[in-house]
């Protein structure tokens, strides 16, 4: 199931990686969708390439019925990021892995940062994918839209955070 989400951040590029992968920023991402931030890595320097390992505990009342009868109350999603180094106009491109322990679910996409004014445009498009016969690809189908929320969830609030945390 193919997922595709766009919008815009009012801020430039290097500053959007910094809240994206900043810990506090995550958590807070985490506790607003009512999960819990159970550990946050980064692993080299963010002016360069680097990468990001998130692990969160997240509620299921959002998830479909169908869903719910899987994979029960909570889920853990494992969010592996790769981050390119800046491009020569500064933007920047995420590889995307998340996993969901305990459900047959895989999440890969692809999360371009762009430069568009003094804005930064994020557009993300990936896929899920399910390894259940027969009923993966509505187990897919059912949660694609909100996946394709929570990917998106991070470039809504970082507008709100920026406001709050000038620097």
């Amino acid at each position: 199931m193919a997922l595709s989400a766009s919008t815009t951040v009012t801020a430039p590029v290097q500053r959007v990686v910094e809240v994206f992968t900043n810990e506090d920023f995550v958590r807070h991402t985490s506790t607003s969708v009512r999960g819990t931030l159970e550990s946050f890595e980064v692993q080299g320097p963010r002016e360069g390439a680097f990468s990001t390992r998130i692990v969160r505990t997240v509620p299921t009342n959002q998830l479909p019925e169908m869903a719910r009868k899987f994979v029960g109350a909570t889920l853990t999603v494992t969010q592996l990021e790769d981050w390119s180094a800046p491009a020569t106009d500064g933007s920047r491109t995420v590889q995307i892995r998340l996993s969901i322990t305990g459900a047959p679910l895989e999440v890969t996409a692809v999360e371009q940062l762009s430069p568009e004014g003094g804005n930064t445009r994020v557009q993300i498009d990936g896929k899920v994918t399910s390894s259940i016969p027969f009923l993966g690809g509505k187990i897919a189908s059912a949660a694609e839209p909100m996946i394709g929320k929570a990917l998106n969830l991070q470039a809504r609030e970082a507008s709100g955070w920026l406001k709050k945390h000038q620097a």
